[in-house]
């Protein structure tokens, strides 16, 4: 444990309005989030529940804005109630947003139009339009016609708030198809942009001639990433991969010839022709085989997470270099525990390296040291660990007398995830107060109680704890949101029923009185 010392808003507020900081921008900016994390964890701080609501559609929450009706209606959640940021017109099945991802201004660009410094949604239609939509006024700013000969249905992030995937819906071959002796040669396409101003890299396409028998498929980071059945994981370089097997550059808003007709390329019907066609197996980067495709990187330096590709290891995770593939010492981590839901493990998210081992009733904060003084080995050792609050079961392997008077042991245990305990659910990371939100859960009577816990996320002190007021299904899906002072529960019924529920920081009331009150005496 390390000192937990308390800081001191007013001295903080004084120093920010005197102007006592140095001057890198970022400065101000820190010091003021630090005044925010100290509000949010004293004692008298409380979050209360300022809004619940249902609906039928999906609930989606992005940096304070909350999307209804497949992101068609917007409420912001940053006023003291929430109000609705705008409601665009109603659409046919075939125009609705399926997938989106906020975009936020970069620092230090500069973009053509004034619109382009503020927020946007980038979202992907039914009807394969990829729309760039004001996030304060939901106007559509911007609209690129994707393809007609393919379906696409996921957005994603292969370099945050700079480049973006648009990734297709996997073509799998029809039973008659498969009789017939016909395969499907293109198994998926990814369509890959740069984002304000919206520009082309690419679409490429993952056939089975060259990749095999692929389940999957993504870019990240510049890394195009196949999946297989068998468990089986490839990297390939995307850059090299556009380099050698791009048939033509194409630009948005430019007339195009390909195959025999000419069209705008962006705009219908014409679209985006898929212009990087890999012929030939691009060379490998890296290969490996883990339990359900389950495999992450990260860490200093880069070592990697997987689980061996057998069922019963299941819940075995080995942290390997990446360099060489050598295993960490102590880098086989598996938590002794019995539960129905497996645990869980992934590299902080705050970039330090470490890595987060999650089970039912404790939280490892992990991290990577050098053996001795040899740069060259790496070991696992634990950072802190995070307990459930659970009490000893007074009637485990309690003795019982029979009929006849025979003493039997009784010799059982409950499970590490049993309702009736404390049972962590979601652990995230507040990367702006620099805070680890965990919930726990715990059945009472009928029904479930939750409340959400803030600790350090150097030390692991606990610093606050928020009771959820409405009851936790365990049954049901969860979703939890710490942003700032918001905390924010949504909630996944049976019947596709959606709850939001909606807490904000306040300061209690009664305890402003009582100290008033005492000052007054003084």
């Amino acid at each position: 444990m390390g000192p937990t010392q308390k800081p001191n808003v007013c001295h903080r507020l004084s120093r920010r309005a005197l102007g006592f900081f140095s001057r890198d921008a970022g400065v101000v900016q820190r010091t003021n989030l630090g005044i925010l994390r100290a509000l949010v964890c004293q004692e008298s701080t409380k979050f209360k529940n300022v809004w619940t609501t249902h609906s039928k559609s999906p609930i989606a929450y992005e940096r304070g804005r909350i999307y209804f009706d497949n992101y068609r209606c917007c409420v912001s959640s940053v006023a003291s109630e929430p109000r609705k940021l705008y409601e665009m017109p109603k659409c046919s099945k075939s125009e609705k947003i399926e997938d989106a991802l906020l975009w936020e201004c970069p620092v230090g660009e500069m973009l053509p139009n004034p619109s382009d410094y503020k927020s946007s949604l980038i979202a992907l239609t039914a009807h394969n339009w990829l729309l760039r939509i004001s996030a304060t006024t939901g106007k559509v700013l911007e609209k690129i016609y994707l393809a007609s000969y393919c379906k696409f249905r996921y957005l994603s992030w292969d370099t945050p708030q700079e480049v973006i995937v648009v990734k297709s819906a996997q073509n799998k071959s029809s039973a008659l198809a498969r009789q017939a002796g016909i395969q499907q040669p293109v198994l998926l396409y990814l369509a890959v942009f740069h984002v304000l101003p919206f520009s082309l890299i690419g679409i490429l396409e993952i056939s089975k001639k060259v990749f095999g028998n692929v389940t999957d498929a993504t870019l990240s980071h510049g890394i195009l990433i196949v999946m297989y059945s068998s468990g089986l994981v490839r990297l390939y370089n995307f850059q090299a991969i556009t380099e050698q097997f791009m048939q033509q550059k194409l630009d948005l808003g430019c007339a195009c010839r390909w195959g025999g007709t000419t069209g705008t390329v962006g705009e219908a019907p014409f679209g985006i022709p898929c212009n990087i066609k890999i012929t030939d197996t691009p060379p490998l980067l890296f290969e490996v085989s883990s339990l359900e495709n389950a495999f992450q990187i990260g860490g200093h330096p880069w070592h990697y997470i997987i689980t061996p590709n057998k069922k019963k290891q299941k819940g075995v995770f080995h942290i390997c270099a990446l360099k060489d593939n050598s295993l960490a010492k102590n880098g086989i981590q598996e938590m002794e525990c019995c539960s129905l839901e497996s645990d869980w493990i992934y590299f902080h998210p705050d970039a330090s390296g470490r890595i987060i081992h999650v089970g039912p009733n404790q939280v490892k904060v992990l991290k990577l040291i050098e053996v001795g003084n040899n740069s060259a080995q790496h070991q696992i050792s634990e950072d802190f660990v995070i307990l459930a609050n659970r009490e000893k079961n007074k009637n485990e392997n309690l003795p019982t007398v029979t009929a006849s008077g025979r003493v039997v042991k009784r010799n059982f245990n409950l499970l590490d995830d049993d309702p009736e305990q404390e049972t962590f659910k979601i652990v995230d990371y507040e990367d702006e107060l620099d805070l680890l939100s965990v919930v726990a859960v715990t059945q009472i009577d009928a029904e479930g109680k939750a409340h959400l816990d803030f600790h350090c996320n150097e030390y692991g002190t606990l610093l606050k704890s928020i009771p959820l007021v409405e009851s936790w299904d365990v049954t049901y899906s969860h979703e939890v949101y710490f942003d700032r002072d918001l905390v924010l529960h949504i909630e996944q019924k049976p019947s596709r029923v959606f709850s939001c529920y909606v807490y904000q920081m306040v300061c209690d009331p009664g305890e402003e009185e009582s100290t008033n009150r005492s000052c007054e005496k003084e």
